[in-house]
């Protein structure tokens, strides 16, 4: 009898252990589902948060100011001028034929006012560029005063351009020139209404002249009006 009772004794042990792992077993499966359902939310929020975080990283594009008179605004503090945007003609080779007789001047005359061709000297420019270099900078101040001691008369600044590249491309090159002389008084205290700009890219170019040669045409005339 002793032998059976302690084998008895022994799987009822053996039993009682199954029994209690088993329920270790569930008991861990409770608590690791209960521990998910109380971190998910907050790992939801975490992420939202990161989320959130990046795009507000994200700066707004900068805003171009347009018309602006200042010299930094317009690029002349590097020494650089911003180019003019290109007139929406350019694609029409028909509109940019014999401008300079389309757009007011007759027997030296513009817009009915005479032109006074010597009393401010040209602009000029490097090649292929509307920059205006700091020592061109000094005739467009002269300009400027001279002016502003006549306030009776007006500017015509007239962009041209040397033989080289086609002639809708010096078309637009000279526009180019025109508005960078002009953008420059405006910048100097001259009321924009005084001034008009005008192209005649390479119109009156010499043709076969050497880069350094044709230098000369790569210019904007300050022509006085009255």
């Amino acid at each position: 009898m002793s032998g059976i009772a302690i084998i008895c004794a022994c799987k009822v042990k053996k039993q009682m252990y199954k029994q209690q792992k088993s329920l270790r077993v569930t008991s861990l499966v409770t608590i690791l589902t209960n521990m998910r359902k109380q971190l998910y939310p907050a790992i939801i929020a975490l992420f939202a948060l990161l989320s959130f975080s990046g795009c507000s990283r994200i700066q707004d594009p900068t805003v171009l100011k347009s018309g602006g008179s200042s010299q930094s605004e317009l690029g002349f503090s590097s020494g650089e001028l911003l180019p003019s945007e290109i007139p929406e003609d350019w694609s029409n080779p028909d509109s940019l034929t014999e401008r300079g007789s389309e757009e007011g001047i007759s027997d030296g005359r513009y817009n009915g006012r005479n032109m006074m061709i010597g009393i401010l000297d040209p602009v000029y420019y490097g090649f292929d560029s509307s920059a205006i270099a700091a020592a061109e900078r000094v005739k467009l101040q002269e300009a400027a005063d001279y002016l502003i001691n006549n306030p009776a008369r007006g500017l015509l600044v007239e962009g041209r351009c040397d033989w080289y590249g086609t002639s809708e491309y010096n078309l637009a090159l000279g526009d180019r020139r025109a508005a960078s002389a002009r953008d420059y008084l405006i910048t100097l205290g001259v009321e924009p209404g005084r001034l008009e700009t005008l192209s005649k890219g390479s119109l009156d170019a010499v043709s076969g002249l050497s880069k350094i040669e044709s230098a000369v045409d790569r210019r904007a005339e300050l022509i006085v009006l009255e």
